[in-house]
């Protein structure tokens, strides 16, 4: 069939067109798709429009005034300022927001759900930073290197927080079910279980509701239950769009599976295409988060490549001299208080203010960890009476109310304060700020091959599972938060999990 929209046909001296039918792509399944955001997303992107906008102006103009504050004469006004440096700070705002744009930090799938939103912020401050002076050079304009200075922090700052507030919002919501993405996954039946386990985990953080799943190698028990974790089994690989349309799924994510792959689910992204659903694939690699997965084409084949975790080289070294120096200061600015503390617990009960136990660290070497002492002296030897009694995990004894706890202990305990002292650890270099638990040695003895991969890092203070759960977690749960954060390491998760450790402390819930 000729997909031209007409063909001449002669007959005499006149010309006639002959107009044949369009191509019906819509049978074909090949559809032209005006792609539409779901309300909840368009709301959240207007939102997040109108504070950037909003608080790069706020920020312009501030760091405009702080600058005719400090920099500036007695009488120099707005009016005195350079023409460049007003023409800037009225730029500023518009070319925060188009930076924003173009740098990914409104796109929709990274709204609510994961840390891109704020890299996609670091890279547009990369992006006007170079733009502004590009702009400088090229056209000579004299702009205040003191307003530069403070505006370009400021908005990086007040975009961070609104983000954080807009995603915190966001977060409630989902919480109690709305604004999530209604979800049908496919795949292997263990391989669909697993990750229907993962999103039902946290799906606030996903923004996954999980409606129906698909199936192949579904044995007789699978059948005669007809769920998988709660989900229903709504048919096997071929009916998958079929049930994509009659539970109006948002989204497909298909499990590893070789059934689905190469020419069969570049058909099923088509086929979504033409229904408006995103199409997520997930690639079987268990642990490794976003930014070690990258796309490296071989010969027209997308090959999935896989970074080393970084525990090495200069942003690891700045890690441990950053943790050496906030240690130090924390503990300069806080000794009266670290002084009244220890005060207390000699005065509660007999016994010094400070506990010591060796613990196993980087590399498995043993080291003295310290800590305020809350327990009662004797806490070792009644120890073996109580072990039935453990409210923790399979590795770890742990009792809600346990005896051996003094007064003064239990109020440090559920804050967290007994564990101020490490931080002559992590100036020692035993620790680090953020890291994995630090385990004792009988707990490394009990150790499976996984399990000792937590000693590839130095343990820490806070970490994953301090702001996951605390005592609560199971020692599956914690043993996967701690492979996580050795595997996939950044500041930028080191600061994400500090913000919420000063959450978790303060709610005291999991402390025991």
């Amino acid at each position: 069939m000729s997909l031209g929209f007409g063909t001449n046909v002669r007959t005499g001296h006149r010309a006639r067109l002959k107009v044949e039918p369009f191509v019906d792509l819509v049978q074909s399944g090949h559809a032209v798709v005006k792609h539409g955001l779901a309300p909840w997303q368009s709301q959240y992107r207007r939102r997040a429009v109108v504070l950037d906008l909003l608080l790069a102006g706020l920020a312009s103009a501030g760091s405009l005034v702080l600058r005719l504050t400090i920099f500036g004469g007695p009488n120099e006004t707005w009016a005195a300022s350079g023409a460049s440096t007003k023409a800037t700070a009225v730029v500023v705002p518009l070319a925060w927001v188009f930076c924003l744009s173009r740098c990914g930090a409104y796109a929709a799938r990274f709204l609510g759900t994961g840390n891109e939103e704020y890299r996609a912020v670091l890279r547009s401050l990369v992006v006007l930073l170079a733009s502004l002076s590009v702009f400088s050079y090229a056209f000579k304009l004299e702009v205040s290197r003191a307003f530069a200075l403070f505006v370009l922090p400021a908005v990086v700052i007040l975009t961070m927080l609104s983000r954080w507030a807009l995603r915190n919002a966001l977060m409630r919501t989902r919480k109690q079910g709305e604004n999530l993405q209604s979800t049908v996954v496919v795949g292997p039946v263990h391989a669909v279980a697993d990750m229907v386990r993962q999103i039902q985990r946290e799906p606030a953080s996903t923004g996954l509701r999980v409606v129906g799943a698909c199936v192949s190698e579904v044995d007789d028990t699978w059948m005669s239950l007809g769920t998988i974790e709660g989900v229903p089994i709504v048919g096997g690989l071929d009916d998958t769009l079929q049930a994509v349309d009659e539970l109006h799924a948002d989204l497909v994510a298909v499990a590893s599976n070789p059934d689905l792959s190469g020419d069969s689910l570049r058909r099923l992204g088509w086929s979504l295409e033409y229904r408006g659903v995103d199409l997520l694939v997930a690639p079987g690699i268990v642990g490794v988060a976003g930014p070690r997965l990258h796309l490296r084409p071989a010969n027209g084949l997308p090959m999935l490549h896989v970074e080393r975790p970084l525990a090495s080289g200069v942003t690891y070294s700045m890690k441990s001299v950053a943790d050496r120096v906030f240690a130090g200061a924390i503990v300069l600015v806080f000794s009266p208080i670290l002084l009244l503390l220890a005060a207390m617990i000699r005065w509660d009960s007999k016994g010094p203010a400070l506990f010591k136990q060796q613990r196993v660290g980087n590399g498995g070497a043993p080291f003295t960890m310290y800590k305020f002492r809350s327990m009662c002296v004797d806490v070792e030897a009644r120890l073996a009476a109580l072990a039935q009694r453990s409210d923790g995990n399979d590795v770890l004894f742990k009792m809600r109310e346990d005896p051996r706890i003094t007064r003064v202990g239990r109020v440090l305990r559920k804050y967290s304060l007994d564990e101020l002292p490490q931080l002559l650890n992590v100036m020692l270099g035993h620790m680090s700020l953020v890291g994995p638990r630090p385990p004792l040695r009988s707990e490394v003895d009990a150790y499976e091959f996984d399990a000792l991969r937590r000693l590839r890092v130095r343990p820490g203070m806070t970490g994953l599972w301090q702001v996951s759960g605390r005592s609560d977690l199971s020692w599956e749960d914690s043993l996967r938060l701690d492979l996580w954060y050795v595997d996939n390491w950044s500041p930028s998760l080191d600061l994400q999990i500090v913000t919420r450790t000063f959450r978790a402390v303060f709610n005291g819930s999991g402390a025991y």
